[in-house]
């Protein structure tokens, strides 16, 4: 009994997947104008409030270390 090596052609689960990728690629659809405003809004809107978030604990702690520790 043979056992099939994968030394024999190592480079064929290679160009499956780069198969599989394109056969993905070609599955989706580009949005629509509308759908690009809206989506780019709703990570504004997301993003904007989380970096504020972040920078005011990072001066808040900022602060409170000097105080602490001179």
């Amino acid at each position: 009994m043979e056992r099939k090596s994968l030394a024999s052609d190592p480079f064929q689960p290679i160009g499956r997947f780069c198969r599989q990728i394109v056969d993905e690629l070609r599955k989706t659809v580009t949005p629509a104008a509308r759908e690009w405003l809206a989506w780019s809004i709703a990570v504004f809107v997301f993003v904007i409030p989380l970096m504020i978030l972040a920078a005011g604990m990072d001066l808040g702690i900022g602060r409170l270390t000097l105080m602490v520790f001179g």
